[in-house]
């Protein structure tokens, strides 16, 4: 018999929902968008974030269902994220599947947004299962992780400060991209020359499979400021270039170590950041290279969507993890 997961997830300034059969089939998957509204701020504001998925959640919620041709009598179970990510929008969601379940008499599955993510290579790719290596690199989160199971994870690499999307954000910021500035950059970097600034690929001490993109969105930021100081020109084409050029060697460069140092032959990626072109270009290749397998979402699954959040609430639902009427967001915790 199949198993039917809702899954939600508003953990930034996405609210989303979306049904799954057995994890991998997804029967809908809606998105409420708030990037124009933030826009104008160039950046998420929390308190805003939170009042719209206020507004969102319930409508969001019900088009899913409606969509997936489903009733809440026919749901397993209701899966939602409840942490990492931003306290306010997490306690919306959080607050919402508690109630939802508790209404329904459906069990409640906590969802670990990280694991979410590596989940949608699940959706994309039907072949693939563990173990494997993931990449995941979103807004505020990079690391490798060993996936040892569809519920157990090992990070064996993390940043020591600036996430990769942090820096992808901030450095489209200086250079005058609105938010969100990822696209942005990865536009921009199409018409530049990404040899045209050497840029710093920072070392970490302590554990070389570690990142650091403090010191590279730094380096960014002072050459744009200097130039405007002396009355120069920025070509900002080729300093977004220059600028993901860098950022890719440095994830493809450390994932490819951490392959081979950890035995794995198949390399997954995921999070907000496996949307741009030239890192999924140069870690995609780097693979071939190596012999090693490859996955990554279609685009429709970078970004943080319900999709996710149901597949790996079905692989969370069928390891009996269960949570009740206490469940509490988190904006802090580690994957495993």
């Amino acid at each position: 018999m199949s198993v039917i997961i809702l899954g939600i997830e508003s953990s930034c300034d996405e609210t989303a929902a979306a049904v799954s059969c057995d994890g991998r089939t997804i029967l809908s998957d809606i998105v409420a968008s708030q990037a124009d509204e933030h826009r104008k701020f160039g950046g998420v504001v929390p308190e805003l974030a939170s009042r719209r998925h206020c507004e969102n959640i319930l409508s969001t919620v019900d088009s899913a269902l409606s969509a997936a041709g489903v009733t809440l009598a026919d749901i397993d179970a209701v899966a939602v994220t409840y942490a990492p990510g931003l306290i306010g929008a997490l306690l919306v969601g959080t607050s919402f599947a508690k109630g939802l379940s508790m209404a329904s008499g459906k069990p409640l599955v906590p969802v670990h947004h990280i694991a979410g993510h590596i989940a949608s290579n699940y959706i994309a790719h039907a072949e693939l299962e563990p173990p494997y290596l993931c990449l995941v690199a979103s807004g505020g989160h990079t690391m490798i992780v060993c996936v040892k199971g569809y519920t157990e994870y090992e990070v064996v690499a993390r940043t020591h400060d600036d996430a990769a999307g942090e820096a992808f954000d901030k450095c489209a910021r200086v250079l005058g991209f609105p938010y969100p500035g990822g696209v942005h950059i990865d536009k921009a970097a199409r018409r530049g020359d990404p040899r045209a600034y050497k840029l710093p690929m920072p070392h970490v001490e302590g554990n070389d499979l570690d990142f650091s993109f403090s010191g590279l969105k730094t380096a960014v930021i002072n050459m744009v400021h200097n130039a405007s100081q002396k009355g120069e020109t920025i070509d900002a084409d080729s300093l977004a270039a220059s600028f993901e050029y860098t950022a890719a060697r440095i994830l493809t460069d450390k994932t490819i170590e951490a392959a081979k140092r950890f035995g794995y032959k198949k390399i997954a990626f995921a999070g907000g950041v496996s949307a741009n072109t030239g890192v999924r270009t140069m870690l995609g290749k780097a693979c071939a290279k190596h012999g090693f397998d490859f996955y990554v979402p279609p685009l429709s699954l970078c970004g943080d969507n319900g999709s996710m959040i149901a597949c790996q609430g079905y692989y969370d639902f069928m390891a009996g993890k269960r949570a009740d009427e206490s469940l509490n967001a988190l904006a802090t915790l580690t994957l495993g």
